[in-house]
């Protein structure tokens, strides 16, 4: 879906590429940080389906909603006023104001997103991802269409440029968790499950939510602000390498997803393996993950920089623009299999109940090695793009290997079986 909003912003002209990118800067800080909040919902889901205590996962689920409503209206009061944001960030007022326009109509449908992550995470942790998958496709097809309408003007609507493209995803959301939700509140076994079930005594599950979530947040905040500052970073290059850096990002982004449904298949096999006390299954979910994400992404990252001009080329005709983003979509080959491995060894250890490391592993990767290269390297010496891309591929190796020597060290003990929570 922002792959589309980007095209569809890269299409309408001007600058509306750089304001869509320099809107993500703040917006996904705040989304993946919720995101990584609500991460305990997967895992105490898919823990207490490993050892059959399913009357416990449609609570974990109705409790994370109330969580979710609350992060998403405080998430959309700050985007109500992102021109402020992109102005603290050093950006000058021309991209203040567009990206300001554009992260109020994301600050519309942040409630929605939160609430969907909730309850798609409730579904991944009992195993049924596949409503959410069916879900996602109508919902991409339903954001192309309202996203050319609301970006160009088409159907009688208004022409609001990279601003269209926002709020067409945003009410897109919203129509996406209200099917999932009634999905889930359809299913045949939601007795079993406990979605009907009373809360009361189980308010201490959100306590739980939060000592699993609180280090992922953590640690997801500091890998996006690694790629969020470097959008800053770019803006203060100015609009084309804003530019060119939003479209190899989008790139990123979009393969991330394939990155990520192994990180959360990974958590969800290794929570099982976890809650059932199998060794031999934490060990092997993790370690299967992280080779299909190597196998995949090489392939993929190989393909994607040998057409690279032509990806460029869905995004903007703009030769400034091209003539900088060409050159770091060369080095995505490198980029994504780092990337990909170290999301999926860090669902591996979240699944497993382990995430205060780890976040220690991505303070020091990304806050201690990500951002600084991009600072000075990516700025201050190279000041282009490809600069800042090759600075996070260093954080991004560098959060690989330590996580992966961490796997190591949780597969070679005994799971203890998890115990009613």
């Amino acid at each position: 879906m922002l792959s589309v909003d980007s095209m569809l912003a890269g299409r309408a002209g001007g600058n509306e590429l750089a304001y869509m990118g320099i809107s993500m800067a703040p917006q996904l800080i705040m989304l993946t940080t919720g995101v990584g909040l609500l991460v305990g919902t997967l895992v105490l889901a898919a823990q207490a389906r490993g050892a059959m205590r399913l009357a416990e996962c449609g609570r974990i689920w109705r409790l994370a909603l109330l969580f979710a409503g609350a992060l998403g209206l405080s998430f959309a009061v700050l985007q109500w006023h992102g021109d402020l944001l992109l102005r603290v960030f050093g950006e000058d007022e021309e991209i203040a104001r567009g990206g300001g326009e554009v992260l109020r109509m994301w600050a519309l449908g942040t409630p929605g997103f939160m609430l969907y992550m909730a309850t798609s995470s409730f579904m991944e942790g009992i195993s049924r991802p596949r409503a959410a998958m069916f879900i996602v496709i109508a919902a991409n097809v339903m954001n192309y269409g309202l996203g050319r309408a609301l970006v160009f003007g088409h159907l009688g609507m208004p022409a609001m440029d990279a601003a269209g493209a926002a709020l067409a995803t945003s009410v897109t959301l919203w129509c996406m968790f209200l099917a999932l939700s009634l999905y889930a509140l359809l299913m045949r076994d939601t007795r079993q499950l406990g979605v009907w079930a009373p809360l009361a005594g189980h308010y201490h599950l959100v306590g739980k939510m939060l000592l699993l979530g609180l280090p992922v947040a953590l640690s997801v905040a500091f890998e996006t602000g690694a790629f969020s500052g470097a959008a800053v970073m770019a803006g203060w290059l100015g609009a084309t390498q804003l530019a060119a850096y939003q479209l190899s990002n989008n790139v990123i982004s979009f393969l991330y997803m394939i990155s990520l449904g192994l990180a959360t298949a990974a958590a969800v096999r290794v929570g099982n393996a976890s809650g059932s006390g199998d060794q031999k299954g934490v060990a092997s979910a993790g370690w299967i993950a992280v080779s299909l994400a190597f196998g995949v992404m090489l392939a993929i990252g190989l393909t994607i920089a040998f057409f690279r001009f032509d990806v460029v080329a869905l995004y903007t005709s703009d030769p400034d623009v091209a003539a900088a983003a060409a050159p770091a979509l060369g080095l995505l080959c490198f980029l994504v299999i780092f990337d990909s491995t170290q999301a999926v060894l860090m669902g591996a250890l979240r699944g497993a109940g382990d995430v205060l490391v780890p976040t220690a592993t991505y303070a020091v990767a990304f806050g201690g090695c990500a951002i600084p290269l991009c600072y000075f390297f990516g700025y201050r010496q190279a000041g282009s793009t490809t600069g800042l891309v090759t600075s996070l591929i260093a954080g991004l190796a560098a959060a690989a290997l330590l996580l992966a020597l961490r796997f190591v060290t949780i597969a070679r003990r005994l799971p203890v079986p998890v115990r009613s929570l």
